[in-house]
């Protein structure tokens, strides 16, 4: 009986955070509603995930409030700025279908982890500032999401217009939510009082509202909620005009972002349960769901963390939560709404304030900062973007930053200089294992690159070159001066023709300095290109090794009758 009264605290906590992000995304609060009833029922029939809650999120309800406006205003055209939004829920859905159907989730993957963590603390801060328009009561707003124009009309709407009313009441139960928050990490067994917590906010405030007439003396509150059933949007859908190509992009980058949140969230929770979730399968159940959703009134839905964790936390192992979820919010459509006309708008603004905090990890920042460097530079490109630009540049600039991570780690491998370690067969990085053992004469390179190619050939020539260079600057007598020199080729996967060329090139120096080649552990697919080039013919069959060991010892026998011969 308690987890029935529990599960439904929290689907009305789930309506009332609806609400809150159609708000954000500047449409009317029954849309918000709409999109927690149908994507939710789709998901619980296709989706892979026991754990994850479907529903409108903070960042997609931005990220469609920063790009849609550019077309259409809102405030001047509702209707139009409506059906552009179903169109782009449509479209947001086929992509995600389509990624789905041909096994395209890897095109998620380009936005990376230390991607994702920027982006989202970003958009947290930026929809944070964007709360104060609530929370101040104003009702002229940009319509800019960068963090200098929405601070610049706060600071402009507070001399001019605000209610102090509206300020406190928000900021009051801010502070109850975030306690609330608080006192349920720190005592397990009052998991459910965060989960409650909204509830009561908003039955609370609601009454003081309506109690004391508050509404008549510039507090502001949401009024007027459309109830009933989802209505067909099939007819708003708007697929010629000039905005058609617009609303086509904006539907995949809110694809691609409902993806990545979606599948992160299933993923972490799927990992600690301990099964595993299928991507692309969930590709397809957030595809047909927002599909759906934008032939019934609903703009994209996609998994939530923060509705997520509550249900992990109460307990849910199946996504029967979500169907409960999608029956409670209907039948608060059906009966509920009129009760929530003297809800004051700074506690919805309250509502979303305090689900922020959990996008911001710095914890997380400050391990991605230790680790890897270049990492943390796509992380505060999306951070920096989003916060002072716009949603679509900072995930340009992620992906911008992460592409160029790789790009220079495939045109500038690294060349490991091998050496034996004592009373074994084994070759490593003389660099990471000081006690390896050169063997006189005799130099072991290691190609670190999976790819030897156009990008990184001319690099890799000169580089070995330079290797080949110092060593024999280095030996002081002409015994222990490079005779032999050997490449091992084991993580080199594939090569190009500008490969093969800067390999008879090498070849070609080699013999000019007098210095036999060798090479180690040829692919597959590498040794056949070889073959065609005639490259393995110029070296001779006999210098193809299997293992560095193997070409080691047949190379320290050829020193040996080399040197008698002379």
């Amino acid at each position: 009986m308690f987890l029935c009264c529990l599960c439904f605290a929290q689907s009305l906590y789930f309506l009332l955070q609806s609400i809150g992000y159609a708000n954000l995304a500047k449409l009317d609060p029954q849309y918000g509603l709409y999109t927690s009833v149908v994507p939710p029922l789709i998901y619980a029939l296709m989706g892979s995930s026991r754990e994850i809650a479907i529903g409108p999120v903070a960042v997609v309800s931005m990220l469609i409030s920063s790009m849609v406006p550019n077309m259409v205003d809102p405030a001047a055209d509702p209707i139009a700025y409506t059906r552009l939004v179903f169109t782009v829920t449509f479209f947001a859905g086929t992509f995600q279908a389509l990624f789905g159907m041909f096994r395209l989730g890897f095109l998620v993957d380009f936005l990376s982890h230390a991607a994702i963590v920027g982006f989202m603390a970003g958009a947290a801060i930026v929809i944070g500032l964007q709360q104060l328009k609530g929370l101040f009561g104003m009702s002229h707003f940009t319509a800019k999401t960068d963090v200098v124009s929405v601070l610049g009309s706060v600071f402009k709407s507070v001399r001019h217009e605000w209610y102090p009313l509206n300020f406190v009441l928000g900021c009051s139960f801010l502070v109850f939510l975030l306690v609330a928050r608080f006192i349920g990490r720190r005592n397990k067994k009052l998991f459910w009082f965060p989960a409650i917590a909204p509830l009561l906010s908003v039955i609370i405030s609601t009454l003081i509202v309506y109690l004391t007439k508050a509404d008549k003396h510039g507090v502001k509150i949401v009024k007027h909620i459309k109830g009933g059933l989802n209505p067909s949007s099939l007819h708003q859908l708007q697929f010629k005009g000039p905005h058609v190509a617009e609303t086509a992009k904006i539907g995949l980058i809110a694809a691609v972002v409902a993806l990545t949140e979606a599948i992160a969230v299933g993923r972490s929770f799927a990992s600690i349960k301990g099964y595993h979730l299928d991507g692309n399968k969930e590709m397809m159940a957030m595809g047909f769901m927002n599909l759906a959703g934008s032939l019934t009134s609903c703009y994209v839905a996609t998994g939530s963390f923060s509705r997520t964790a509550v249900n992990f936390s109460a307990g849910c192992q199946t996504v029967v939560s979500n169907i409960v979820m999608a029956i409670t919010v209907l039948l608060a459509l059906e009966l509920f709404t009129r009760l929530l006309f003297y809800t004051p708008v700074a506690i919805l603004a309250s509502i979303i304030l305090s689900a922020l905090p959990g996008l911001i990890d710095i914890n997380e920042a400050y391990y991605i900062w230790k680790v890897d460097k270049l990492d943390f530079l796509a992380c505060l490109g999306a951070f920096v973007g989003v916060l002072f630009a716009s949603v679509e540049i900072g995930l340009l600039a992620a992906v911008t930053i992460s592409f160029a991570k790789i790009l220079l780690n495939s045109i500038r491998p690294a060349v490991e200089l091998l050496g034996r370690l004592p009373r074994t067969d084994i070759f490593c990085e003389v660099d990471q294992y000081p006690m390896a053992i050169k063997t006189p004469g005799i130099l072991i390179l290691r190609v670190n690159s999976g790819l030897l190619c156009f990008a990184n050939a001319n690099f890799l020539r000169e580089r070995i070159m330079r290797c080949v260079t110092e060593e024999n600057e280095t030996d002081e007598t002409a015994k222990d001066r490079v005779q032999i020199l050997i490449i091992d080729m084991s993580n080199v996967m594939n090569i190009d023709t500008s490969g093969i060329v800067a390999l008879e090139e090498l070849h070609n120096k080699m013999v000019s300095l007098g210095i036999k080649l060798a090479m180690v552990n040829l692919r597959w697919q590498v040794i056949h290109k070889l073959k065609l080039a005639k490259f393995v013919e110029k070296i001779g069959t006999e210098w193809i090794f299997l293992t560095v060991a193997e070409a080691v010892d047949a190379c320290v026998a050829y020193k040996l009758v080399s040197t008698s011969n002379c």
